[in-house]
């Protein structure tokens, strides 16, 4: 039997990026078959189109500090990413709504395409620029990760998985999960995207255990207040 992990996510999340890394990096070293299952979190719901500006300028304005101190976070982060073997280009990237892009989660969900579908986004949100909002774009990136051209036209055209994106939205709010990454890994939680080791040692617990009660663990994470 697989153990099952559950991670809440946002396409555009830094560390949701360089936690899927860490976890991938983890469960090679495991051993035995994981299987990982995507849930939506939107960390600006709200957000709809907005000027292109500089990540740096963005930041700066959203976060309230100075724009020295949000490329400083820039820096921070994008170093982080290179160790874990990630392209982080931050000033390409395109500020949009990630609704759309979950709902296609969902569809990959079904079709058993997610793992590839929620890399091909990451890339795309990370390191090319890509509007993640842009229907065309996904409709691109979705075939990218081997689901049918015309089922993503269908459900961006739709209301289709809207529903299942706000229930997993309602269950994070369930868990109190405040900022993403979080994976739910057996009984236990863990919170932000915390080193290999630290997954790899979660993991073995988890399916060495039957707790009770979740165990929580806190690392980095962006939430509605920043990263």
């Amino acid at each position: 039997m697989s153990l099952k992990v559950h991670v809440w996510s946002d396409v555009a999340c830094p560390w949701c990026y360089i936690g899927k890394r860490r976890l991938e990096a983890a469960v090679e070293k495991f051993g035995d078959q994981v299987e990982v299952e995507w849930h939506s979190f939107e960390l600006d719901p709200k957000r709809g189109p907005r000027p292109r500006v500089g990540h740096a300028e963005m930041l700066a304005k959203k976060y309230g500090v100075p724009e020295a101190r949000a490329q400083s976070m820039i820096d921070n982060v994008t170093r982080v990413a290179a160790q874990d073997g990630l392209d982080f280009q931050l000033e390409k990237s395109v500020p949009a709504s990630t609704f759309d892009a979950h709902r296609l989660i969902q569809l990959a969900r079904a079709r058993g395409k997610q793992p590839e579908l929620e890399e091909r986004l990451f890339r795309a949100y990370f390191t090319e620029g890509v509007d993640v909002a842009s229907a065309s774009e996904l409709t691109r990136l979705g075939a990218d990760a081997g689901l049918d051209v015309d089922e993503i036209a269908a459900v961006l055209a739709s209301d289709d998985f809207s529903d299942e994106v706000q229930q997993d939205k309602d269950a994070a709010r369930e868990l109190g999960i405040t900022g993403v990454p979080f994976f739910v890994i057996g009984r236990y939680g863990v919170s932000g995207a915390q080193p290999a080791e630290q997954l790899l040692q979660v993991l073995d617990r988890a399916n060495a255990e039957q707790l009770v009660e979740p165990e929580f663990a806190e690392g980095a994470a962006c939430g509605p207040d920043g990263c």
